[in-house]
């Protein structure tokens, strides 16, 4: 039997184009993978609640969206522009559904052990476009969470949770692409997870 992902959605706004991608590919999480199905249901009851209209994309973690007060959302495609490629639409919406399953970003395991070359981050993503200041930066690229907290693999440099890492970004050169779709690990992971 499957278990319900709560009421999953209530597009908070957004055009019938973007709720329709959205709505193709947050399933591809689910298809084959987790003992999950999305209830594409009504206001006000819903545990993830979908705008996209606010700056960036984003979206809260696993079961802390139930501690959002209703009236905002918890999870934002502010990329999901009108005339945006199915490939782009792909990978931040499966990126933003792994952090509502309760995904982090790839690069901030515990068991990841990146060696930062933090002044050449720092350097990258204080100035545009994302003009981050210290403390965004530190929270979004080198805080880890407590190991104690996280039930995870090692590090997946083809996750879909990974960030984008150029090479001058580590002192051993290793380096990331942004990965379009899960990897063979992200499957397998959200199996477990989801028995």
């Amino acid at each position: 039997m499957a278990l319900q992902f709560g009421d999953l959605n209530l597009f908070v706004d957004g055009s019938d184009e973007q709720k329709a991608l959205v709505r193709k590919f947050a399933t591809i999480w689910i298809t084959d993978l987790a003992n999950l199905y999305f209830s594409w249901e009504n206001p006000p009851n819903t545990d993830i609640r979908i705008s996209f209209k606010y700056e960036g994309s984003w979206s809260v973690i696993g079961t802390t969206a139930k501690n959002i007060p209703k009236n905002q959302p918890t999870m934002n495609f502010g990329w999901l522009t009108a005339g945006v490629s199915e490939d782009e639409a792909r990978r931040v919406i499966l990126h933003e559904f792994g952090h509502a399953l309760g995904l982090i970003h790839e690069h901030q395991n515990p068991i990841a052990a990146i060696k930062w070359n933090k002044p050449a981050v720092i350097a990258d993503l204080s100035g545009p476009p994302n003009n981050w200041d210290a403390d965004t930066i530190e929270h979004n690229m080198f805080e880890e969470y407590p190991s104690n907290e996280i039930d995870g693999t090692k590090l997946d440099w083809h996750s879909i949770m990974m960030y984008t890492l150029p090479a001058s970004w580590t002192l051993t050169g290793d380096s990331a692409e942004l990965n379009p779709d899960l990897s063979p690990d992200d499957k397998a992971f959200i199996k477990i997870a989801y028995p």
